[in-house]
């Protein structure tokens, strides 16, 4: 074992780091993989084991410190591009058959919907045009 170089026990190091990281999907796991690399490197290089330790310390919490939030921010934000019911909302329909607050069709997206009317004393007239508001399961809520 004392005929291995430090730099390959670094890169086993990253390896087995990359094993969790696949399996769990964390990816901290990764970060660290990165910071063996780095201190393979290191090693490679003829630094000493405090400096290779240091360099592994170093780009793992660095990385983690850095990478982490910028991940957490992408991931708490929403798609920019509406799909499913929620690219419905907001859109114009016609009135096919009247509505009020019991039901009624309308056609939305070139599709015939069932609708319901928000405002449950108001009533629409085929061919109006009305303004979806809501997706109730398979229900347009319109006004």
């Amino acid at each position: 074992m004392n005929d291995i170089d430090a730099w390959v026990w670094w890169l086993v190091a990253a390896a087995a780091l990359g094993i969790p990281l696949v399996v769990t999907a964390m990816p901290e796991f990764g970060m660290l993989a990165v910071g063996a690399v780095a201190a393979a490197v290191a090693s490679g290089l003829g630094a000493d084991l405090v400096v290779q330790v240091l360099v592994f310390v170093i780009v793992s919490v660095a990385l983690i410190a850095v990478v982490r939030p910028i991940a957490a921010r992408h991931r708490s934000q929403r798609p920019q591009l509406a799909t499913g019911v929620d690219a419905l909302k907001g859109r114009q329909a016609v009135v096919l058959e009247r509505v009020d607050g019991s039901g009624g069709r309308i056609k939305l997206a070139g599709e015939i919907w069932s609708a319901r009317a928000l405002d449950t004393g108001r009533t629409y007239e085929t061919g109006e045009e009305v303004d979806v508001v809501d997706i109730e399961g398979a229900t347009a809520i319109i006004m």
